[in-house]
């Protein structure tokens, strides 16, 4: 693989107008399973002070409630490439709603902490396969030219998750008085903000039902007619479908041999693409973001900020989220995804060493000095933009693309995992790191973003403008 992009080959670089609205509804209810995902991780952050009050639990148990989903994420991920490649993009992704909306009812009402985690790896699971098999499907249909914006639909459907969540909670607290265990139709609070995602996760598996079928999943079970017309529908009825059904179907051969066995090699266990896949993955979560989406709320309710204050301020960090996220999908086809991802880590290891200044200051009355609450504020809005508009999306479509054919099931799977397992341990540890000093967790996270500048420079290819198949 390298670094030089090519010009898209006839007939495959991009739909005809006619199309591509077609294939935008497309990608788009495929990545309602980001939203989901979005939505499910943030939505505990309105519950955490209430968890923590109602089962009389410290720090430390409190981050493993809220971290255990995260387990079941990494199952997910792990296992949801072999489970797409044995039933279908589609059915695994009707296997995900269910399980959201099991998870959701089950959050709502629980009998007691351990049930409610039981709930949380449920979700977990399906978090994990929404996060595998959204971008890996959307890699599948959209045309090469357009794949990397219709990519970050995965992201994008994340981070407006976790704004549409945080709105939720609001206004949730509002009407409950600002307390998170107040009653509300029976229930307290916390327990209405977790059981609302019954609603996205319902239509999320109505969606599935209304999107086709990868062809790539078609031509490997031999129906070669519906992936052909499926073909049609996304690419356009002018390309050479003999050829191209021949060209996917090669890779397919390939793809069938893929194996976790495929990825071993090397000096260190596994291939060196694998090792990149799996740092890209580490550090997306080793710079703390869902530290900010996990805990916001408590974090600011720790520097003297009210309750309530701290849900507007944990929503305009979603909104800037979402802000961020569209300047990404708008140039990640235009300047590809290495200059992104670099000028992200710089503007993050700005912002995270902002804030661990700003923590470093002695509280006066329970609160930060003025400054430095200020600064606190602008810096953390300024992490989450940089993150936003670079690792949140390029990551992902990273992991769609980099692989070559014959390893790309089982690398993503990996890859998606360790994505997972270093998301639990940034989210269980955060608790007791911020009561052993709250400045040093964050000069850690800033160390994160700093070292990912030599990584990307050293190890990371570009991929923009490049067909899956060409990958290797």
């Amino acid at each position: 693989m390298t670094s030089t992009t090519q010009a898209p080959r006839p007939g495959a670089g991009a739909a005809h107008p006619e199309h591509l609205g077609h294939v935008i509804f497309i990608a788009a209810a495929a990545a309602m399973g980001g939203f989901l995902f979005g939505y499910d991780s943030s939505v505990i952050n309105g519950a955490v002070e209430a968890i923590r009050d109602r089962y009389d639990i410290g720090s430390a148990a409190l981050a493993q409630v809220i971290a255990i989903a995260l387990i079941g994420c990494a199952i997910g991920a792990a296992t949801a490439g072999r489970i797409a490649d044995r039933i279908g993009r589609i059915r695994c992704m009707q296997i995900a709603a269910v399980l959201f909306t099991i998870s959701a009812v089950g959050s709502a009402l629980p009998f007691a902490l351990w049930d409610l985690a039981l709930w949380r790896i449920i979700g977990g699971f399906a978090i994990g396969m929404a996060s595998v098999i959204g971008p890996a499907y959307i890699a599948e249909v959209a045309p090469p030219a357009y794949r990397g914006r219709l990519g970050s639909f995965q992201q994008a459907a994340i981070v407006v998750g976790i704004a549409v969540s945080q709105l939720v909670n609001w206004g949730i607290l509002n009407a409950a008085d600002g307390d998170q265990r107040g009653k509300l139709i029976g229930l307290e609070a916390w327990q209405v903000m977790l059981g609302v995602m019954v609603v996205p996760a319902v239509l999320y598996g109505l969606l599935s039902f209304a999107i086709p079928e990868s062809p790539r999943f078609l031509i490997s079970v031999g129906r070669r007619e519906r992936a052909r017309e499926i073909l049609a529908e996304v690419e356009g009825d002018k390309i050479d479908f003999d050829a191209r059904i021949a060209e996917i179907e090669h890779a397919m051969k390939r793809e069938e041999k893929s194996s976790f066995r495929d990825l071993l090699g090397g000096s260190f266990f596994f291939k060196k693409i694998v090792w990149i896949g799996i740092g890209l993955s580490v550090f997306q979560q080793f710079v703390g973001i869902n530290v900010a989406f996990y805990y916001s709320s408590t974090l600011w309710q720790s520097v003297g900020i009210d309750p309530s204050a701290s849900f507007f301020y944990s929503f305009t960090t979603s909104i800037i989220n979402i802000i961020g996220t569209v300047i990404a999908m708008i140039f990640v086809d235009r300047i590809g995804r290495k200059p992104l991802a670099l000028i992200g880590s710089v503007g993050m290891v700005v912002g995270l060493a902002l804030e661990a200044w700003a923590f470093s200051a002695h509280l006066v009355d329970g609160k930060l000095p003025a400054t430095q609450g200020w600064v606190a504020l602008v810096a953390a809005h300024v992490f989450v933009l940089f993150f936003a508009l670079s690792w949140g999306v390029v990551v992902w479509v990273f992991l769609g693309e980099m692989f070559p054919n014959r390893i790309r099931a089982a690398a993503l799977g990996v890859a998606a995992s360790a994505q997972w397992i270093a998301n639990w341990a940034i989210t269980a540890s955060f608790p007791s790191l911020a009561d052993w000093n709250l400045s040093g967790t964050y000069i850690i996270y800033t160390a994160f973003a700093a070292l990912s500048i030599p990584f990307v420079l050293r190890y990371v290819k570009e991929t923009k403008g490049k067909a899956l198949e060409e990958m290797g």
